[in-house]
């Protein structure tokens, strides 16, 4: 074979020796040590030490198949969708029998040169070529495949300065993305305490009282259960969604249509209007407050005049109620104050999930409507620059994705020579 798909794409700038990975990675499968800690690996750190609350499946209670991982050793899940989920390990440890160690051909490799090469963009993509499509959504690339793979590859001097290179680099710019999310935390956390301000009045001259729940309150606000308070609540469709279906007819709103900033359609899927007519019941209006029951248990969203009459599967339905403005409730549900109440009544094997006899209880204190509207404008003004800062970092932070992804490929490919990139934009003219 000879270099293809991606890695063909890219040429060999610098002509380095074309070599094939089974020349530098073999295969390890030993196993039966059960005393070493878990190790696993991901998209976003490559290899990482397991731990009991890290969200992924629980390890089997026989270890005795785990295979062993050298420092130094290439881990590799050959599944998923992208790939990349692949890296070097600088521990000892055990890993999942379905995953591929491999060490790395000292005469050949630079271990640290691999764990960049082998998550770079060009190498994901030729994954992706070779690999056979596994429902659902994911991709198995053979062992014999992955080892055929040929490509140009420095001499070891040069893939350790490359290495070096890399590493250095590639830590500035995952420490300017940590102080993007931290920026992206500090707003949110302001944001939550000014909502929370807001809806306890705390700007409304006059006396105030003590609740037991929701803290000081203005006297004049009467504190009632959700259900005395709205016509009704109800759920949408809740068996499998999918055979409802269609390529066009009327909007079919889940759980993902409903985001921090309101209801977004990417992805919306669409249903017949004769199905719509039968479901009556999940039917949604204007001004309706849509409620996600499990993943993001609370999040609340108004219906707007433009998806009147859509349909909706598995969220909770609020129906607008003469007392209660739709803006002010949905801030309530997604302010500080009820996320509270939901976790409090949220159920399930993961406490993920909460449903209409929790919601029908939910405690909400009630202005007067004309203090509701003064509420809702005031939460507006104070969300609007939080919430422009919150998309400008979230740019910030992919694009700073894109820099280090350019970066690594441009620098495994011979596109610039590291020796001499001190000191510059080493991005300059890198494709992103």
């Amino acid at each position: 074979m000879s270099p293809a798909g991606s890695i063909a794409e890219h040429g060999n700038p610098r002509d380095w020796p074309i070599i094939p990975f089974r020349a530098v990675l073999s295969q390890s499968k030993v196993d039966n040590c059960t005393d070493l800690p878990l190790l696993g690996v991901n998209l976003h750190q490559g290899v990482t030490r397991r731990s009991v609350d890290d969200g992924r499946p629980a390890a089997s209670e026989d270890l005795s198949a785990y295979k062993v991982v050298q420092p130094g050793n290439v881990v590799m899940n050959r599944l998923g969708k992208p790939h990349g989920s692949v890296g070097v390990s600088p521990w000892a440890g055990i890993t999942s029998p379905a995953y591929w160690v491999m060490p790395v051909n000292p005469s050949l490799g630079e271990p640290r040169f691999f764990h960049h090469l082998l998550r770079s963009r060009h190498l994901i993509a030729e994954y992706e070529r070779l690999g056979k499509n596994q429902p659902p959504n994911q991709f198995d690339i053979s062992w014999d495949s992955f080892r055929a793979i040929e490509l140009p590859l420095p001499p070891l001097e040069e893939q350790r300065r490359i290495a070096d290179f890399l590493d250095a680099e590639t830590a500035r710019i995952d420490k300017m993305r940590t102080t993007v999310r931290r920026l992206k935390v500090v707003l949110h956390e302001r944001s939550d305490a000014q909502r929370s301000l807001i809806l306890r009045g705390a700007k409304k001259p006059g006396p105030r009282t003590l609740h037991p729940m929701l803290g000081d309150l203005p006297v004049s606000w009467r504190v009632v259960p959700l259900k005395h308070l709205v016509p009704r609540i109800g759920v949408g469709v809740v068996v499998d969604p999918s055979s409802y279906f269609t390529e066009e007819g009327v909007p079919f709103l889940r759980g993902s249509n409903i985001t921090e900033t309101g209801i977004d359609l990417t992805g919306v899927r669409f249903m017949s209007e004769a199905d719509s007519r039968t479901l009556w019941r999940s039917r949604l209006n204007s001004g309706d407050v849509v409620v996600i029951r499990a993943g993001y248990p609370g999040r609340a969203a108004v219906v707007p005049d433009s998806l009147d009459g859509a349909n909706c599967a598995s969220l909770l339905v609020i129906k607008k109620g003469k007392n209660l403005l739709p803006k002010y409730l949905e801030a309530y549900f997604n302010s500080p104050l009820g996320a509270a109440y939901v976790n409090s009544v949220r159920y399930g094997a993961a406490q993920e999930q909460i449903n209409v006899s929790h919601v029908v209880d939910f405690i909400v204190p009630v202005p007067a409507l004309h203090e509701q509207e003064v509420i809702v404008r005031g939460l507006e003004l104070s969300e609007n620059p939080i919430q422009a800062l919150k998309e400008k970092l979230s740019r910030q932070e992919v694009l700073l994705e894109e820099r280090r992804q350019a970066l690594i490929t441009a620098a495994v490919t011979g596109q610039f020579d590291v020796s001499t990139a001190s000191g510059r934009n080493v991005t300059e003219g890198v494709s992103a």
